[in-house]
């Protein structure tokens, strides 16, 4: 089966290798490859036998099934452009982090041309599960599309709803509590630091939580924000506009996209190393970022009295 994946980037990556071992043509096209970052995806295409398209419509042009992988901001964008050279009948799975009101959109432009769109949430971290991964499936094609997928190697995939906006609606909801998780203890923890105070807050939170291991996890949190707050952040944002289609005030997303946006700007500074260097946002103590985190130079106090800068 021809499949194109839109969207060369960490998942767009995994999936190519998972789907070109099982005997399947792999076509592909990110806005970077023509740029300097696109470096790594043109290697990575070359060793793996990926065929990278020079537009979104030479991409899905002879596409069974489209895959967007792209960051949540682009989700209509990427659909639109795509909707204009999809086949007839073509599916197209929408794996984008973005709010139900998106990607109802999205399904719009989709289906207004022709192709089948069908939403998809995934439910935790792709890369231990690579293909197999959960993902939810929402919108009128869901229930044809989840046994192809299936075919396809696609093992975690199953039907939430035949309504757009169900599957989106429970990975939105639910990332207010794990992306937020993240942020509270990025700022409890270097915060406590700061004030010497940081192994007596652990040793409270695994008297209240012993179930959780929050050396360890604390580690992880701070590796995931450093190498993917950027990304984390554009889908904390389509979680508040979530949110606020609920009709409730986005305080707790709208925070969480802020800490995370000020971890990836100073990731992207050099803060924690160099970005695809060794070591970087490897370190097995969480501690040592924190300690990074810290030496950078304080918030000013903004004219109404606050902090300044990003929280």
């Amino acid at each position: 089966m021809n499949v194109a994946l839109i969207g060369y980037g960490e998942v767009g990556r995994i999936l190519a290798e998972d789907l070109l071992a099982a005997g399947h043509r792999v076509i592909a096209f990110d806005l970077k490859l023509g740029r300097t970052e696109g470096a790594a995806m043109r290697e990575h295409a070359t060793r793996c036998g990926t065929v990278l398209a020079d537009s979104h419509a030479s991409a899905v042009s002879d596409a069974g099934l489209v895959v967007s992988a792209v960051t949540a901001s682009q989700a209509v964008c990427v659909a639109e452009a795509c909707a204009r050279a999809l086949p007839a009948g073509a599916f197209y799975l929408d794996l984008n982090s973005a709010s139900p009101g998106a990607k109802i959109r999205a399904a719009a432009l989709v289906e207004a041309s022709g192709g089948r769109y069908v939403e998809g949430a995934v439910m935790t971290s792709l890369p231990p599960y690579r293909s197999r991964v959960p993902l939810l499936l929402g919108g009128p094609h869901a229930a044809v599309l989840e046994p192809l997928l299936q075919e396809l190697g696609f093992a975690g995939a199953k039907v939430a709803s035949d309504t757009l906006g169900v599957a989106s609606a429970t990975k939105m909801c639910r990332s207010v509590m794990i992306k937020g998780l993240e942020a509270m203890v990025i700022e409890s923890f270097t915060a406590a630091r700061a004030h010497g105070v940081e192994d007596a807050v652990i040793a409270s939170l695994h008297e209240t939580f012993p179930g959780i291991d929050w050396e360890k996890q604390a580690s992880y949190f701070f590796q995931r924000a450093i190498e993917h707050g950027r990304r984390r952040a554009e889908e904390m944002r389509e979680v508040a506009v979530t949110v606020k289609e609920a009709g409730l005030d986005a305080f707790s997303a709208a925070g969480t996209a802020d800490r995370q946006a000020q971890v990836a700007d100073l990731a992207d500074a050099g803060a924690f190393g160099i970005r695809g260097e060794p070591g970087f946002a490897r370190s097995a103590d969480w501690r040592t970022e924190a300690d990074r985190l810290l030496a950078q130079p304080s918030p000013q106090p903004s004219p109404a009295g606050g902090r300044g800068g990003t929280t």
